[in-house]
């Protein structure tokens, strides 16, 4: 159901894209000074398409940066969960060794009785 959704709405997505670039393949001058709109000291001489793919990369990144901190506290309780279920797995170990030691203490020897 994922990769239906992910085709049916990826698919038009990038071929709109694809559009948009082939149609945008002006220059641009993309100013990056916010005293000066006339003339700017620093600025970049792109494609269109170039800044709307990096615009959209620039939030995608940020979205996955974002989920990454938020979910911190799960990381960090699955992480927890993990070491208490390792602790537990070698205390039931040791327990379990512990009970057949005592069981074979309190066994009778078959062997013994039935030579008798």
């Amino acid at each position: 159901m994922k990769r239906l959704l992910g085709w049916l709405f990826g698919a038009p997505a990038a071929f709109l894209l694809i559009a948009f670039a082939v149609a945008n393949r002006n220059w641009v001058e993309v100013s990056l000074d916010p005293f000066d709109r006339s003339n700017p000291s620093l600025y970049l001489q792109l494609p269109l398409w170039v800044i709307l793919v990096f615009g959209i990369f620039l939030g995608l990144v940020t979205g996955w940066i974002g989920a990454w901190i938020r979910q911190g506290r799960w990381r960090r309780h699955a992480r927890d969960v993990r070491h208490d279920n390792e602790r537990l797995r070698v205390e039931i170990a040791r327990l379990r060794a512990e009970l057949d030691e005592r069981q074979a203490a309190f066994r009778p020897d078959v062997n013994l009785i039935g030579s008798i």
